[in-house]
């Protein structure tokens, strides 16, 4: 009865979802370049470096979902505005978190991410070179 239920909720709720498309036009530098050539190269530098949040493994650069347009438009814009790469960069983080980052920070959460690769280097050359000094000696 139950999974009746839910497969008929399921067909009503198909055409409701297939429709909530993004019927909102594109933002004005989505998809269109910055007049000046200066401006759009520092936009370019920076949107390959910001990943896309849909996406996940493309910039917003490359990007075609909706939210990465988005992000484009915001980024040209504050550029034709004269604001600095590295301030629109922090405010990207700010509201969308450090994951929109290709180039991540050391902080009180992440530094584990950074140091345990290279305690694990440490560990491996331990043990090699004590496994190399034990068949030296054998």
């Amino acid at each position: 009865m139950i999974r009746a239920a839910v497969c008929a909720l399921a067909l009503v709720a198909a055409p409701v979802v297939a429709l909530a498309d993004d019927t909102m036009p594109p933002a004005p530098y989505a998809y269109r370049q910055l007049d000046d050539p200066v401006k759009e190269a520092k936009a370019q530098k920076l949107m390959e470096t910001l990943r896309c949040l849909v996406c996940q493994s493309q910039s917003i650069a490359d990007s075609d979902a909706p939210i990465a347009g988005d992000m484009r438009n915001q980024v040209r814009l504050r550029i034709n505005a004269g604001e600095d790469p590295e301030a629109i960069r922090q405010w990207l983080i700010q509201r969308y978190g450090d994951y929109v980052s290709y180039a991540p920070r050391v902080t009180a959460s992440t530094w584990p991410l950074f140091a345990v690769p290279g305690g694990l280097i440490v560990v491996a050359a331990a043990v090699m070179r004590r496994r190399l000094a034990k068949r030296k000696n054998a």
